[in-house]
């Protein structure tokens, strides 16, 4: 059995495994990922300012559930200033995002300026 593994090899073999699984999630459709706070947010969508400054869309559908991290029996959606990570999945053919999954911890602190 081996009973230590060298430290060069981990630091090369890290990036490949990582590199194969981003390919392996983009054979399958691999789910989408938005994170940053709430801008705005309504019954069909919600638009959520990210880290590196865009605003992004992602639309809401009824069957999206909401993950209240402070409250794990709350199914209530997130309000402004909230962050958010969606986990979404978006139509090849329409290019729409659409969220399957928000996690959200209420009372989120605005980014820092870039």
């Amino acid at each position: 059995m081996l009973k230590y593994v060298d430290r060069s090899m981990l630091v090369a073999l890290v990036p490949l495994i990582g590199l194969w699984l981003s390919t392996v999630a983009l054979v399958y459709g691999a789910d989408l990922h938005v994170l940053g706070i709430v801008a705005a947010i309504d019954g069909k969508h919600i638009e959520v300012k990210t880290a590196k400054g865009p605003v992004i869309s992602v639309l809401l559908s009824k069957q999206v559930k909401f993950k209240n991290k402070s409250n794990p029996q709350s199914n209530n959606p997130p309000t402004l200033g909230d962050r958010v990570i969606i986990e979404a999945v978006k139509d090849d053919k329409s290019k729409k995002v659409t969220a399957t999954i928000i996690h959200y911890s209420p009372g989120g602190s605005p980014l820092p300026p870039r």
